[in-house]
């Protein structure tokens, strides 16, 4: 079975769980089957990803004189197009006014300053972003062309149209990957323009895959999808004896209750500075961290000593890798809020470092987790008074814990790349 497949980030170099998810998914195809052959494809590779056994191809490595592509076909197929936000994967795009409007037909020129060369891709989430989702997609055509493959396999929105294109030049089939929508990271504020391509991803697919039932319901509903072309395949997590080589630090005396993720208005960083309010008028010796980076950190942190907070509180910054399992592992508690979440495998690696957590009931991984305490992103109280509960009781604690890793050991990128696998056969 061989799978051209299609992504935007890849480890080390990820700003959220997209890259995280694609490389469970494509070390769980590997580990399956034999007969699989990935060539997985990102705008750009920087030369320090993580080593597999597939083809780990960037666009940017892609040469116009032998590949005979028509540099003409890199401008944008538009004069004009008005961006109401930055359009990014992850970030609030209020956040983002300053990049609000631009000239395509511009852009289209800038493209190609050598049309001789490369094309330059970034590989981030920066104000040309449509441009390299455009060019993007004329690597795909033509990456078509190049070898005989079975499927096509687009995760995420930035990738639908190269998979779009792909599937037109070759006539293969094409599966989309559904990592989040527009509506879970707007809050419902759709931008039309991410709107218009993750529906034109949807309908152009032969099958669509969506990390949680969560997102299957928005992608049936909000983008009316026959329900029968949708397939939940859950996200799993790497086995816990990749993380065991990571350093045991002693907890502070204080307990230290954490938030991780990217600070936006999806994950709910408004509702975690709450409750904290509540907490620390209830106990002493209580600390706060915040870990991730977003539109809305400096915002949170202006609430924090509104509060009187300061003390409280630490702003560590974005961290991945083995710093994620050291905040982790110091933690007493993990509190996920989130508005919409897709999924959420945060909770998942806080559960393998034996740290109880608190999960929105509005998140994927709700479904498929039992030793966690859910609440609704709202109630702050409730989720306050868990966090009470667990730091007083130690006998909880201990059960979360316990339980909790136990639990997470069954669920495996291999058990998620078997449903994978199989729609691949389907389709083809």
């Amino acid at each position: 079975m061989k799978v051209l497949m299609f992504g935007w980030e890849f480890p080390p170099n990820i700003t959220g769980g997209l890259g995280t998810a694609c490389h469970g998914i494509t070390k769980g195809l590997l580990s399956i089957s034999e007969d699989v052959d990935i060539t997985f494809v990102v705008p750009k590779v920087f030369g320090n990803e993580t080593k597999k056994k597939f083809k780990l191809l960037g666009a940017n490595e892609i040469d116009l004189i032998k590949s005979k592509i028509h540099y003409e076909k890199f401008a944008l197929p538009l004069s004009y197009c008005a961006v109401d936000s930055g359009l990014l994967p992850y970030v609030d795009p209020k956040a983002y006014t300053a990049m609000s409007e631009y000239a395509v037909e511009k852009i289209g020129h800038q493209a190609i300053s050598n049309p001789l060369a490369k094309i330059k891709f970034s590989g981030k989430y920066g104000p040309d972003l449509m441009k390299e989702i455009h060019n993007f997609s004329v690597i795909g055509e033509y990456l078509a062309t190049q070898s005989t493959f079975d499927v096509i396999h687009a995760h995420d929105w930035l990738t639908y149209p190269a998979g779009i294109a792909a599937k037109k030049k070759s006539g293969k089939p094409l599966l989309i990957h559904v990592h989040a929508t527009d509506f879970d990271r707007s809050r419902g504020q759709v931008n039309p323009v991410v709107f218009q391509i993750e529906k034109e991803g949807m309908e152009m697919a032969e099958k669509i895959i969506t990390v949680s039932e969560h997102t299957r319901k928005i992608v049936i509903e909000k983008y009316q999808i026959p329900a029968s072309k949708v397939t939940t395949v859950h996200n799993g997590v790497e086995p816990l004896s990749s993380i065991e080589h990571v350093n045991h630090h002693e907890k502070e005396p204080a307990k230290t209750v954490t938030f991780l993720g990217r600070i936006t208005m999806q994950k709910g960083p408004e509702y975690f500075i709450g409750l904290a309010q509540y907490i620390l008028a209830r106990m002493d010796s209580v600390n706060f961290v915040m870990a991730g980076s977003g539109d809305m950190l400096e915002a949170m942190k202006c609430e924090v000593e509104k509060a009187g907070m300061t003390d409280r509180f630490r702003f560590p910054g974005f961290l991945k890798g083995d710093d994620v399992f050291k905040m982790l592992k110091q933690s007493d508690i993990y509190v996920m809020p989130s508005v919409s979440e897709p999924f959420g495998i945060s909770p998942l690696e806080a559960m393998q470092c034996g740290t109880p957590c608190i999960i929105s009931h509005q998140s994927g991984v709700s479904e498929v987790v039992k030793h966690a305490i859910k609440t609704d992103y709202w109630d702050i109280e409730a989720m306050a008074d868990a966090i009470h509960s667990i730091l007083t009781r130690p006998a909880l604690s201990q059960m979360l814990s316990s339980f909790g890793k136990q639990e997470v050991g069954q669920l495996e990128w291999k058990d998620s790349a078997r449903k994978i696998y199989h729609l691949y056969h389907k389709v083809a």
